[in-house]
């Protein structure tokens, strides 16, 4: 097998064990995941926003999503006091929307257009999609704390490719078939 230039390469031996936290955060990088920009509109009218890696959805009937927060977060807390969060997920022509505002302080949204949804929370313009919530409930889970949000608004903003990390970098997304059908179809 041939692993020169890979980050990462496969062990032929007995598994590790996951108490090694770097060998841990290593294998788990094999695993991409999508990066979105979690939202919300604060009291002040001032928006707040954290970038979040472990967005997924949680149950249709109800509709619900979540994602994880790390306990250290600053920005978590004022989201989940707000009672309400929008999901955006970021583009990958969003590289620097999503470095910006996995910043500390006041300014993430300095230089970005965005508008308020229904429930009052941001939504970024050049987002994929956006996902508007209601927080359901807050889960302590190790060293994170799950959100789970009931969805009240969602929608579809473009036809872009979505931003994605995948071992320790941004990229993103083309889907094969996707490359064929452009081919046959002439887009």
């Amino acid at each position: 097998m041939h692993t020169e230039g890979v980050p990462n390469p496969p062990h032929t031996g007995a598994a590790e064990s996951p108490a090694d936290r770097t060998y841990f955060r290593q294998v788990l990088g094999n695993f991409p995941t999508s990066v979105v920009a979690v939202t919300a509109g604060m009291p002040d009218d001032r928006p707040e926003a954290m970038i979040v890696g472990s967005f997924t959805s949680v149950s249709l009937e109800p509709p619900l999503v979540a994602f994880l927060a790390d306990r250290s977060s600053r920005t978590f807390p004022r989201i989940r006091a707000a009672g309400r969060f929008c999901v955006n997920a970021l583009a990958a022509d969003q590289e620097v929307v999503c470095r910006s505002m996995a910043t500390r302080g006041p300014d993430r949204f300095d230089g970005l257009t965005w508008r308020w949804s229904p429930l009052g929370n941001p939504v970024l313009d050049g987002v994929v999609a956006w996902i508007d919530c209601e927080l359901e409930e807050v889960v302590e889970l190790g060293d994170h704390q799950l959100a789970v949000g009931r969805v009240h608004a969602l929608r579809t903003e473009s036809v872009k490719t979505p931003l994605l990390f995948f071992r320790g970098g941004y990229g993103d997304y083309f889907s094969s078939t996707s490359v064929l059908l452009d081919r046959l179809v002439g887009w």
